[in-house]
């Protein structure tokens, strides 16, 4: 029997209003105002949409609705469809513009508003800004997403080659039956020994006695969700937008892919302002003190961290809502280098001045600057009654734990290729990636690849990471991961070092060996991959660095 936690709303704010906005559909969706001294006079007005209960304790959204109120800020902030008090369908994506649109239009009319409205918000929330941004309503005048991208929580991204594909994150199936279940919010174990996966998700189904919409949307058989009907936001007219991505984030090749569709229009490029942070998805930062790592965040540690979460929109709202101050008040890129203290600004990203340094895999397990002069061969068994197991058991929090990974290149089925130890720091700062060829004797191959940082006494912190699957891994195939961007400072004396395995679990759902669909398949078989060493092929890093070194 599976045991199911429901959550439900919170207390409305004292410091709050509850409304019940109407939508063009007749739902009416639950609403807190937040006037600044209870001033009905007219002012400019910050509007957060969340479908993560806009009263409680995970999201402390009156603590965030106070900060911003010492501004003189109004704020709005709403359960979207379906969640907590809100009424409608509980269906993840698909009701964000148009209820985005609705929320603003309301928000406009109201006698304390002066019709200036921005956005705010991470995940979910930043999400909910880009579909607003979607319909062009005129009285959006500036977003500042978090954390998030406008594919946010799609199953699979194939590539364009469609052979390679981003590997399916556990998280997308347990999230609708979640988060999106109906309106509470209901939370349950996944036994990542017990197969399939997927009955496990109907026996939770079962428990609370209701169906999610959103999970039999996406499984078993994926239904395309029309995310954006009004048409892609990066269509839309721009609008001036200060973009957050963290270093750490679990989901930053999703923020990195919409910051490529950006660069591809001249008009949004010159809206969009880039902050690049070193936190992870939770706003666990590098340098957070051991003390305040836990997942668990008292009310006093909250309010010292909202300076850094919200004083950067504040400046920027501060521009583009109010009109106090110039474009070139704010820089293009604003950039923290981890590992250091150093919080830096530049015109573009990567920043000028920077250089490509490939390291090559040998067959002795080294990071080489020259690749070995014959082709060999590395590998290893992929065994689904043996995973390696994934590095924390939070992956939005990664940097509450901030785990040491050396021990993981202990285990057989990780390949581990170390560098010599640094003579001078090293900056690494901009796009990392790794080419490969692999194959495997099975049908199907996940291809992770960890970029870790050595320090002297031989811990090792996860820099940047990577993976893509092949769909036809019987057949040798060149591949390029993406380990996303970095900005990191590698102290004398220390060394870069890359893992390779085929499992990361339970972050990322395990191939069965099978061949069949992971979430649903019974049977398991061991697979043996290859990865190819070498001149022609053969497996290399490719880091940028601020200087030529």
């Amino acid at each position: 029997m599976i045991e199911i936690e429901k959550v439900g709303p919170g207390p409305v704010s004292p410091l709050a209003r509850e409304e019940s906005v109407r939508m063009r559909d007749g739902v009416r969706l639950a609403t807190d105002v937040y006037l600044p001294g209870g001033d009905d006079a007219p002012g400019d007005t910050i509007l957060i949409r969340l479908p993560y209960d806009k009263s409680g304790a995970y999201t402390f959204i009156p603590l965030i609705a106070e900060y911003f109120m010492r501004s003189g800020y109004r704020v709005v902030a709403q359960d979207v469809r379906g969640k907590f008090r809100s009424e409608g369908e509980t269906l993840l994506f698909v009701n964000e513009a148009y209820d985005g649109y609705d929320t603003i239009d309301w928000v406009a009319q109201q006698p304390w508003s002066n019709g200036r409205v921005a956005m705010w918000g991470d995940s979910y929330y930043g999400y909910t800004q880009w579909a607003a941004v979607s319909t062009q309503h005129p009285a959006l005048k500036a977003i500042a997403p978090r954390v998030t991208g406008t594919q946010l929580g799609e199953p699979v991204q194939k590539t364009a080659d469609d052979v390679v594909r981003r590997v399916e994150w556990a998280i997308t199936y347990l999230y609708p039956l979640s988060y999106f279940h109906s309106q509470d919010a209901y939370f349950w174990p996944l036994d990542p020994e017990r197969r399939p996966f997927s009955d496990q998700a109907e026996q939770a189904i079962a428990a609370i006695g209701s169906r999610s919409l959103s999970y039999d949307q996406w499984f078993p058989r994926p239904v395309h969700l029309r995310r954006f009907p009004a048409g892609s936001p990066f269509d839309a007219r721009p609008v001036p937008t200060l973009h957050t991505i963290g270093l750490w984030d679990n989901c930053a090749p999703l923020s990195w892919a919409d910051v490529a569709e950006i660069q591809k229009r001249p008009a949004w490029a010159m809206n969009h302002f880039l902050r690049l942070e070193a936190m992870d998805h939770e706003s666990f930062y590098l340098d957070d003190p051991l003390e305040a790592r836990g997942e668990e965040r008292p009310e006093a540690q909250i309010r010292a961290e909202l300076p850094r979460m919200l004083q950067p929109a504040l400046d920027f709202f501060e521009v583009f809502v109010r009109g106090n101050g110039g474009v070139d008040d704010i820089p293009r890129v604003t950039w923290a280098l981890a590992g250091t203290d150093e919080v830096r600004t530049a015109d573009s990203w990567p920043p000028a001045q920077t250089a490509e340094l490939t390291f090559f895999a040998t067959a002795e397990g080294l990071l080489a600057t020259a690749p070995d002069a014959t082709t060999t061969e590395r590998g290893w068994t992929h065994d689904p009654a043996d995973l390696v197991p994934s590095s924390v058991q939070n992956a939005f929090a990664f940097l509450a734990a901030q785990p040491d990974e050396a021990p993981l290149g202990d285990r057989d089925d990780v390949l581990v290729f170390t560098g010599e130890p640094l003579e001078q720091q090293l900056d690494l700062v901009g796009p990392v990636t790794a080419t490969a060829r692999i194959h495997s004797d099975g049908p199907v191959m996940d291809f992770f690849v960890r970029l870790l940082d050595v320090a002297a006494d031989g811990t090792a912190l996860r820099i940047a990471r990577g993976q893509v699957q092949l769909a036809d891994a019987r057949r040798a195939t060149d591949v390029v991961v993406d380990l996303g961007q970095v900005a990191y400072r590698l102290a004398p004396g220390h060394r870069l070092r890359l893992h390779v395995s085929s499992s990361d679990h339970p972050e990322f759902i395990p191939q069965p060996g099978t061949g069949e669909d992971p979430w649903s398949a019974v049977e398991t078989r061991p697979n043996h991959q290859t990865l190819v060493l070498g001149p022609e092929a053969g497996f290399a890093l490719t880091i940028t660095t601020l200087e030529d070194r």
